[in-house]
């Protein structure tokens, strides 16, 4: 009976993880997985890797197809692939007979990496195999082989790898995608001959290059630990703090917990951890700060060059002289904010779009052409500089970075960042302007604005300045689901590498994430661990190694070198208007805090 209640519980774990969801806070039952999946992987090889195919790597240039011929348990497998990049599944069930298979491979023509699930008596099908080896020609191919090691004859002409498990169960189908994406090594061996080209002693060795997705214990965390998250969560969507929000956590560059609580709206949809957020401030290390180390780096920018060297129009202002290092401390003396909204007239929007009404600000409300160049940037440019030398914090800075990045690069932020970051790492919610690439129903819904736009705004970026320049600020406008967040933020916890490509250089993350500032807590564009102990920011035990950023829309990322840790807060706590209940509850910091002590207890063993 404990048996079958065993792998009932192992079962809806695996689908818990390989739906995004987080895993069922068990200890034991958690402990039970991890030594089923540990005998998986001792009987799983790869082959045929001479070309270090495997792990995946410069995603940006893959358009990835998943191709199931028969596999079982291929929706768990296409949700553990769809992690690491964007997979597109297509299934044999769709092609049952041979004219059909050619109907498949001509809708694969767009593709070109194709992922291949296959199992058992499947690979006695002389159509399945002919399919396989044209595919081959002309595509780059990799087998995922499930069941006994004899269906491994067939592919004796193959030079593709493959991935052999000898499981073929949802435990597998949840392994295996990692060990092709660099989430899981591999290192087994045959172990006997099977044919003339896959004898004993074949099989192929690599490193974990990006996230794996598995359940506390695996890290060392115990998951009953955790459970004080759910009941934090439920106490701050009874408040009001939040409609929903999405937690997640990684430690040791392992998921161990991601979990969606609470509605879109209340009394709207269920929220998902797929959802995507309006990150609000964390915008300036996302995508900003990230562009500025880059230009850093290639020593097309110096932080201790005056603004005015790179802005033209800064130069008659006092903005002039300050250096760029003061403007990334919010040193800079810029005034904290200014409500561009408040400006705005009658006859500067109009409800359609047009040549002279040319950015959308939101549905229905276009602003005119030029609005920034005209009003916006030469209220920004001649604001009185009051405190120069001191910690303000301002938005204004960011606006400022922006347009030196941009001036520098030749390239619009939203772009640059899409396609040196965001791409590459295989982050595929990360961006600008959400509503061009997906439906209203994954994105989150912020503020219902009674006051500016009089509209819920779902896609539109909340912050009334960046939506006035069209929803790409250096600020805020960009948008990401938790997923892509710990992509990004296990690239800096790695110091700059990730999935087997280097975005920094460790000096400069270190440089970047570190106090830089004599005046406060601050590094250059991220927010830090504050010293003062009575201030319990961001929680009562971070360490002082931690850095991040919070978002006005109730968001949240901090990373913690001393414990391997990124966490990840996404919410939209302005909807349907602004609450500080969010801060005032202390419902981020307290998160934050049941993790750190859950992982301690870990290490103190």
């Amino acid at each position: 009976m404990y048996k079958n209640n065993l792998v009932q519980t192992i079962t809806v774990c695996l689908l818990a993880i390989s739906t995004f969801s987080a895993c069922a806070q068990d200890h034991q039952r958690n402990e039970d997985l991890l030594k089923v999946n540990t005998n998986i992987l001792q009987h799983t090889v790869l082959l045929n890797n001479q070309q270090n195919i495997i792990p995946l790597t410069s995603l940006e240039k893959k358009n990835i197809a998943s191709v199931s011929l028969g596999f079982t348990f291929q929706n768990t497998s296409d949700s553990l692939l769809n992690k690491y990049a964007k997979v597109t599944p297509f299934s044999s069930a769709k092609y049952d007979n041979l004219p059909e298979l050619l109907k498949l491979e001509d809708d694969l023509k767009f593709f070109n990496t194709i992922i291949i699930s296959i199992q058992d008596l499947e690979t006695t099908k002389p159509k399945y195999i002919n399919f396989i080896n044209a595919l081959a020609k002309t595509k780059s191919v990799i087998i995922a082989l499930y069941g006994q090691q004899t269906n491994l004859v067939p592919f004796d002409s193959l030079s593709a790898p493959i991935v052999w498990a000898q499981d073929k169960s949802i435990q597998s189908a949840a392994l295996i995608p990692q060990i092709i994406f660099g989430g899981i090594a591999a290192g087994n061996k045959l172990p006997r001959n099977i044919s003339g080209k896959y004898l004993a002693g074949s099989g192929f060795t690599t490193t974990v290059t990006r996230l794996r997705y598995t359940v506390p214990e695996d890290a060392g965390v115990n998951s009953d630990n955790l459970r004080e998250i759910d009941r934090i969560t439920a106490e701050a969507i009874a408040a009001r703090a939040a409609p929903g929000m999405v937690v997640l956590v990684a430690k040791d560059g392992k998921v161990i917990f991601n979990k969606a609580y609470g509605t879109h709206t209340y009394g709207g949809p269920a929220d998902k951890v797929t959802d995507i957020f309006d990150l609000a401030s964390i915008t300036k290390i996302t995508a900003t700060t990230p562009m500025v180390m880059r230009l850093v780096e290639q020593n097309k920018l110096k932080l201790d060059t005056n603004i005015g060297a790179y802005i033209a129009l800064a130069r008659p202002t006092a903005m002039n002289e300050i250096p760029v290092r003061e403007v990334m401390l919010h040193q800079a003396g810029f005034i904290p904010y200014i409500a561009f909204h408040d400006g705005v007239k009658a006859t500067d929007h109009s409800p359609d779009s047009s040549a002279a009404y040319p950015t959308k600000v939101a549905d229905g409300y276009f602003i005119r052409k030029d609005y920034f160049k005209d009003v916006m940037w030469p209220q920004m440019l001649n604001a009185p500089i009051r405190t120069r030398g001191k910690y303000v914090y301002s938005d204004i800075s960011m606006y400022v970075m922006k347009d030196i990045v941009e001036q520098i690069s030749g390239e619009p932020l939203n772009v640059y960042t899409a396609e040196n970051f965001y791409a590459p790492l295989g982050m595929q919610t990360a961006g600008f302007l959400p509503r061009n690439r997906f439906s209203r129903d994954q994105i989150i819904p912020t503020e219902d604005d009674t006051y500016f736009r009089k509209t819920l705004l779902v896609g539109y970026v909340h912050d009334q300045g960046a939506a006035l320049v069209g929803g790409v600020s250096g600020h805020a406008g960009l948008f990401a689901s938790t997923n892509d967040m710990a992509i990004m933020y296990q690239m800096f916890l790695n110091k700059g590498t990730y999935g087997g490509q280097t975005y920094f250089k460790p000096g400069t993350v270190e440089t970047f994430t570190a106090q830089q500032s004599n005046v406060s807590r601050r590094g250059l564009g991220f927010d830090r661990w504050d010293p003062n102990l009575s201030k319990k920011y961001p929680s009562s035990t971070a360490s002082s190694q931690t850095y991040g950023h919070t978002g006005y829309t109730g968001t949240a990322v901090w990373v913690d070198p001393s414990r391997g840790l990124v966490y990840v807060f996404l919410s939209n706590r302005v909807n349907p208007s602004v609450t500080n209940k969010l801060v005032s509850m202390g419902i981020r910091s307290r998160i934050q805090d049941v993790i750190n002590q859950a992982i301690d207890k870990g290490m103190d063993k």
